[in-house]
């Protein structure tokens, strides 16, 4: 199956960063595909902080970095709101081919479990997701 456009929900994580590999090396494989990256941060969108715009962008810097050795076409868009429900909304109002996320444990005992975010996205978008951990 050919992705050509691929939405990656990040949160500049470990498992974010393995996601944005997994995303680079999917867009690879079909010409002129595209990544949108999706950042939602949390809480109000008039409290910006100098610090809080810094702390975003050197946790987004790892996923830029990926994208830009991959050499695919992508695009970083923050967005304010509750993560799982951001995405959610912005995948199942655009037209893309495959979300991307990656997984991330409960806890140290229930590791093998997704994350609530991960969880959520996978059941209520209506295209195909890519959990990856």
């Amino acid at each position: 199956m050919m992705f050509k456009r691929i939405l990656l929900a990040s949160d500049g994580s470990e498992h974010a960063a393995k996601a944005t590999e997994k995303a680079v090396q999917l867009a690879q494989l079909t010409e002129n595909s595209f990544i949108q990256v999706i950042y939602a941060v949390e809480g109000d969108s008039r409290l910006k902080s100098l610090s809080r715009d810094e702390e975003r962008e050197s946790r987004i810097h790892t996923t830029d970095e990926i994208l830009k050795q991959g050499n695919v076409e992508y695009e970083i868009t923050f967005m304010h709101g509750d993560a799982a429900k951001t995405v959610i909304q912005f995948a199942n109002q655009n037209s893309f081919d495959l979300v991307v996320i990656g997984s991330r444990g409960l806890n140290p005992v229930k590791g093998m479990l997704l994350g609530s975010v991960s969880s959520k996205i996978a059941q209520q978008v209506t295209i195909p997701v890519l959990i990856v951990k």
